[in-house]
């Protein structure tokens, strides 16, 4: 429950940040067990697949999961479910500290009754806005300046988060890519010598993906694929 409400002022901070003229908050009755509250966190709900997409690893941990899928050259096994359900607790496994300082920050303070729900959103998207600075490339964070047609931000905290949402997921999904390369090229290389054994003994009827497909599942096994690939996908966090 903590962890909806935090990403339900996670998810307000941008909006509040890019409005001059808020809601009358002051006038609204928010507390824990208010009818207000209740509502906001079932709409949260709502909203959580498209932040978990765009404000975490989420999107990293599930390309490089489905490139290893693709370089083994199985088609629906594993089943996306649970390749999904995996990214998903790696990426909160990575997150964790995230949302935690980001609990502690706004949404603690707001059940406490000392921040308002604007004060708190804010507070609650400062540690998700320097994780993703941290992982967001400079060139990204150019180019969606650059699109705009706007100078880039002298510091981080003048980083709009409306940009700084794309620009994240962009470096995102460039380390996503540069993972899964290196991932397919030794099971490419398993495919070329396969092919080519098989065509020097002249057996040009028989699909290479018969044999090599067995020999990629072993090697993936001897060498505890799926442990790597998760180790791999935590420490590139960084």
């Amino acid at each position: 429950m903590k962890h909806l409400l935090t990403a339900l002022l996670v998810g307000l901070a941008p909006l509040c940040a890019q409005a001059d003229e808020l809601a009358p908050w002051d006038k609204l009755q928010f507390g824990a067990d208010s009818p207000i509250s209740i509502f906001a966190m079932l709409t949260a709900l709502s909203f959580l697949p498209v932040m978990m997409i765009a404000l975490t690893t989420f999107t990293r941990n599930i390309v490089v999961l489905s490139f290893v899928r693709h370089a083994l050259g199985l088609q629906s096994t594993p089943p996306n479910i649970v390749l999904i359900v995996l990214a998903v607790f790696l990426t909160l496994f990575v997150m964790a500290p995230t949302l935690e300082r980001s609990y502690d920050a706004g949404a603690k303070p707001y059940l406490a009754g000392q921040l308002g729900p604007e004060a708190a959103a804010q507070s609650a998207w400062q540690p998700v806005r320097e994780f993703m600075i941290r992982q967001t490339h400079e060139d990204d964070l150019r180019l969606i300046y650059g699109l705009a047609k706007e100078p880039l931000p002298a510091s981080v905290e003048q980083v709009s988060p409306v940009k700084l949402i794309p620009a994240f997921m962009l470096s995102e999904l460039k380390i996503a890519f540069q993972i899964g390369f290196m991932i397919f090229l030794p099971f490419l290389i398993i495919d070329l010598i396969v092919a080519a054994i098989l065509m020097s003994l002249g057996m040009i009827m028989v699909p290479p993906i018969t044999i090599s497909l067995p020999l990629k599942v072993m090697l993936f096994l001897l060498i505890d694929g799926w442990g790597l690939i998760s180790q791999t996908l935590i420490r590139s966090v960084g």
